[in-house]
């Protein structure tokens, strides 16, 4: 059983999606007639069983080499965008993390939202970011990995302004948003000049690439000019330490 959880590691992220999209059933008509408690319990029991696949996965790739499973996704016009993943004892083992925590975050939010009728809403959200959480410590690409990044700011502006009518609220919601807008411009900088100098975004690969490759001092520099600005550190001609930096 453990080796079959193993292979479906990559299903972990799909529990509390689901669970976040069952959640959103509770509009106001149905919550009028059941109250908003069940939203709260679905989502709570499918990251519970994300929870407990984690854990019995994780057994089974311990002390073991990693693993490298391809999801096709499209592919077209020259275009190959494959989603790689990585299922290593490091990996299994964030996904459990996260679960945890996250099964933690609703069992106190039972409480929390006692007398509060945005169960649906605040649970939902909790599953997204889940999700998203469980998949971006899974994801082996860069490119993915920046797309389940916007995901997971959407969500935390989202969650930020939950009560959105409190104008408090809402305006922080509102500049927690801008200010991940601008890091999130030079990342998406960072990705898109990254592939044409390395010809891959694959994390294993770019590791590679960036202990053997030699680049123009100037392409280097003007890659990484406001990173080498804000961490002054000088990256001029030194390809691993670009990495380490567009990496984060």
């Amino acid at each position: 059983m453990a080796q079959i959880l193993l292979q479906t590691v990559w299903f972990i992220p799909c529990y509390p999606l689901i669970g976040g999209v069952l959640s959103m059933l509770w509009f106001p008509a149905v919550t009028r007639r059941t109250g908003p408690r069940p939203s709260g319990y679905v989502n709570a029991i499918l990251t519970l069983f994300a929870f407990v696949h984690g854990v019995i996965a994780l057994t089974a790739i311990w002390n073991q080499p990693a693993q490298h499973e391809l999801i096709p996704w499209l592919n077209v016009a020259g275009l190959d965008l494959t989603i790689p993943l990585e299922i290593s004892a490091v990996t299994v083992g964030a996904t459990v993390l996260i679960t945890g925590l996250n099964l933690l975050a609703q069992i106190y939010a039972f409480g929390y939202m006692e007398m509060d009728w945005g169960w649906a809403r605040l649970f939902s959200l909790m599953g997204l970011f889940e999700a998203g959480m469980c998949g971006l410590v899974l994801c082996n690409s860069l490119f993915f990995s920046y797309i389940i990044l916007e995901i997971l700011t959407l969500g935390t502006y989202l969650l930020v302004g939950l009560w959105f009518n409190q104008s408090l609220v809402v305006t922080g919601a509102r500049d927690a948003f801008l200010t991940k807008r601008v890091g999130d411009l030079f990342l998406l900088m960072g990705v898109v000049a990254i592939l044409p100098l390395a010809g891959t975004w694959n994390f294993d690969e770019l590791a590679v690439w960036a202990q053997t490759a030699k680049l123009d001092p100037t392409v280097a520099t003007l890659g990484v000019a406001e990173l080498r600005y804000d961490t002054g550190k000088n990256t001029r001609g030194n390809p691993k330490m670009i990495f380490e930096i567009l990496m984060g």
